[in-house]
C-alpha cells in the first residue's frame, strides 16, 4: 500500500519495539494507522505520539506525597 509502512519500520524508525507501536495503533494514538489481518499499517508521514505523562491510576508521585 504506498503511503504506509509496516509496524516493523515504524519501530526502526521511532527506536521503540514492535509491540508498542502495535500497543499505540490499537488505542488509536497513531492517527491514520490501518490493521490488515495481523498486520498494522502506519502511514509513512505519522508522528511519533508523545508520552502523555499521566502515570499509573492510583500511583503516588513525589509531589503527591506530604507528611
Amino acid at each position: 500500500m504506498i503511503g504506509y509502512i509496516q509496524a516493523e519500520e515504524a519501530a526502526k524508525r521511532w527506536n521503540i519495539s514492535i509491540r508498542q507501536i502495535q500497543n499505540l495503533c490499537k488505542t488509536g494514538r497513531i492517527d491514520g494507522a490501518v490493521k490488515f489481518g495481523t498486520t498494522w499499517a502506519v502511514p509513512e508521514t505519522a508522528e511519533k505520539p508523545t508520552r502523555t505523562g499521566k502515570g499509573k491510576p492510583g500511583r503516588k508521585t513525589k509531589t503527591s506525597e506530604v507528611n
